[in-house]
């Protein structure tokens, strides 16, 4: 029998991965000692045993309990150095992990206080990609995100916003946080905004709600990627829909399981995806949080749902189709993918 390949050399792209989310749990603890910051003890308790904290995030309480260690972290990050150290050491930790691109989704209303305002917060986090780029040689872009708890013409700023700085390294623009707030047409126009200056529509549906709030994001939204999706397979037709349009699904694998969209790894309707034809580009979402990044999302793949690694492969190539990166990127990675496949196994 054919050893296995190792997940972690397999080129692919990251496409769903949150800026806070995506620290190193020393890196937090460091900055909040720098900065006395005392962060929750659910918080520091878990990342001091290596562990991950306690989350579920099916209610609404669960969900302002991650919110709110997720609000914590965020508040370590105060100076542009920190940023700098973040998106660098996001890429390292990618690389490391196979991925040959990344897409970082921010929110920056979250750091202007603390960086002089809106405009100069996404140049920070902009020119922090740029350093990281060259200095790892990970490709890097940006999704600019809108908080639909926010009203919906915060998000319209943001949408110019990040259609303003395209040519700066923003390629998409998406709505995160609690599905079960804010309607996805209430945010229709700031998400015409960002596809009329060429941007991608990548808004969050189908984790926390239903197969309804996918349809919402195709509906209303015209997304090219839901972030997560997974919901989307109680719903054949919809599966069809989303295969039928070539809409892929970031789907977060550990993620779901923490925040107790299923109860356990193989529950994440992966197969049924996959078999219907629903593209996917597997994500880490907010390993601080959650514990595992890229590769262990395809180990999971293998472990508990027994893709193979031709099927693997095919994740990888999906992640690669449904990303922003230029075409001698995609090329390169698509052809890693190749060699990888055609290897002897691990």
């Amino acid at each position: 029998m054919e050893r296995v390949r190792d997940v972690s050399e397999l080129p692919k792209a990251h496409l769903h991965l949150h800026f806070t989310g995506s620290m190193r749990p020393t890196t937090l603890l460091e900055l909040a000692d720098k900065y006395g910051v005392r962060l929750p003890e659910a918080l520091t308790d878990a990342l001091n045993r290596g562990e991950s904290p306690k989350l579920r995030a099916t209610d609404e309480r669960g969900w302002f309990r991650f919110q709110r260690l997720y609000d914590a972290a965020r508040s370590c990050l105060r100076e542009p150095e920190d940023i700098q150290r973040l998106v660098r050491e996001a890429a390292e930790e990618d690389l490391r992990d196979g991925s040959g691109w990344l897409e970082i989704q921010v929110d920056p209303t979250s750091y202007a206080p603390r960086l002089g305002g809106l405009i100069p917060a996404l140049e920070v986090i902009l020119d922090a990609v740029d350093s990281a780029m060259r200095e790892t040689g990970l490709g890097m872009r940006v999704l600019v995100a809108a908080n639909r708890m926010k009203h919906p013409l915060d998000a319209r700023t943001l949408a110019r916003l990040a259609v303003r700085y395209a040519d700066r390294g923003v390629v998409g623009f998406g709505l995160s946080n609690d599905e079960r707030r804010g309607m996805a047409r209430d945010f229709d126009r700031a998400f015409a905004i960002a596809r009329e200056g060429g941007l991608l529509s990548t808004p969050h549906g189908g984790e926390l709600t239903g197969p309804a709030s996918v349809r919402d994001c195709l509906d209303d939204l015209h997304a090219h990627r839901i972030g997560h999706g997974v919901r989307a397979a109680e719903d054949p037709r919809l599966l069809k829909r989303l295969a039928d349009r070539g809409v892929t699904c970031e789907v977060c694998p550990a993620s779901n399981v923490a925040l107790g969209v299923y109860e356990k790894p193989e529950d994440i309707p992966l197969r049924t995806l996959f078999e219907a034809g629903v593209p996917m580009a597997l994500g880490a979402d907010d390993p601080l949080l959650f514990g595992s990044r890229l590769a262990a999302q395809y180990d999971i793949a293998r472990e508990y749902h027994d893709f193979t690694d031709q099927e693997l492969a095919e994740l990888a190539r999906q992640s690669v189709r449904a990303s922003a990166a230029p075409e001698d990127m995609r090329a390169k990675l698509l052809s890693g993918i190749d060699d990888w496949l055609s290897g002897p196994g691990a």
